[in-house]
């Protein structure tokens, strides 16, 4: 009976220290838990404040972000995007502090592995923005400059083309993410191949024409130059 009840008292004692030894350390990660919350907060509205005053949200409203955000319910203007995306940055590195304190190293890990993966989604997000504003400008351009020619068809080879550089924004974006990168490169390669293919011919059975025209301009305009 002794001797059931010193083993008992040796495992009380054992716990006690534990967790004497162990309170400290669990009310300085929550201490530190407390100031990074505030700290990823003051980031938030630091960065929302910056984007606002850079007019950030122009920018996506010009992408058509803002109008795929309203359609999808989703009542946030794209710099709020940003910056809570920055609050949970903040906010994973610094639990990942915590756990690595408190002795959790898989916890830690894990948070660790997500913090590394935002900044790419970030990166992937404006990618996608600025291909699509490039989109948009290479499609006036080309749209602009086929019209002055007089080629038929236009509109449809500047819509493609403006579609083709979404298109390989979206890739690229993917790329950042690590998502399959391979196969999407070949696939994005046969499909510019196909519109390729496509566009030529398009032009070579309906640029025939077009052509024509351009040629006897050529040779009208040296004609009028010799005489």
């Amino acid at each position: 009976m002794q001797q059931q009840f010193d083993i008992f008292i040796s495992s009380f004692n054992s716990i006690i220290g534990q967790l004497a030894s162990f309170l400290p350390k669990l009310l300085a990660a929550l201490v530190l838990l407390f100031f990074g919350w505030i700290i990823a907060k003051l980031v938030r509205g630091g960065v929302k404040r910056l984007l606002t005053l850079a007019h950030f949200d122009r920018l996506a409203q010009k992408t058509g972000v803002e109008e795929f955000l309203r359609h999808g319910d989703m009542h946030i203007t794209f710099a709020g995007i940003i910056s809570e995306v920055s609050y949970w940055l903040v906010l994973l590195i610094v639990l990942v502090t915590v756990s690595s304190s408190l002795g959790l190293n898989e916890v830690a890990d894990l948070f660790h592995r997500v913090a590394l993966f935002l900044p790419n989604i970030i990166v992937a997000v404006l990618i996608i923005i600025f291909g699509t504003l490039l989109a948009r400008f290479i499609n006036r351009l080309v749209f602009a400059w086929l019209r002055n020619l007089g080629v038929d068809g236009a509109l449809t080879i500047s819509t493609i083309s403006e579609y083709g550089v979404q298109v390989f924004a979206v890739f690229v974006a993917l790329e950042q993410l690590a998502i399959g990168t391979q196969l999407l490169t070949t696939a994005f390669a046969i499909l510019f191949g196909a519109i390729c293919l496509a566009l030529a011919l398009a032009f070579g059975f309906g640029g025939r024409d077009w052509a024509a025209r351009v040629i006897d301009g050529w040779s009208s305009g040296k004609g009028k130059t010799k005489t």
